[in-house]
């Protein structure tokens, strides 16, 4: 019976290698190695060393607000958290 969704001939789908477009963006494992060593030589900023002071007394909540204040957005303060 040719109906539904099966019906017709079967292909395999032909799966292409996806555009530089799509991969802005994307952590590769080269600026994952840049990142950390700059974080090694450079340390942590004055904001961040206090953030993670907060996280250490378990000031979950005054952390992310005092984080929120300094990098201007509630995603951007979650992830430094």
């Amino acid at each position: 019976m040719a109906m539904g969704l099966s019906k017709g001939h079967e292909v395999t789908k032909n799966v292409h290698k996806l555009g530089h477009s799509h991969c802005h963006g994307r952590l590769t494992q080269h600026t994952r190695f840049v990142w950390d060593v700059i974080r090694e030589v450079c340390g942590f900023a004055l904001y961040e060393q206090y953030g993670m002071e907060l996280l250490r007394v378990s000031e979950d909540k005054g952390a992310l607000k005092f984080i929120k204040k300094r990098v201007e957005t509630h995603i951007h303060a979650k992830r430094k958290r």
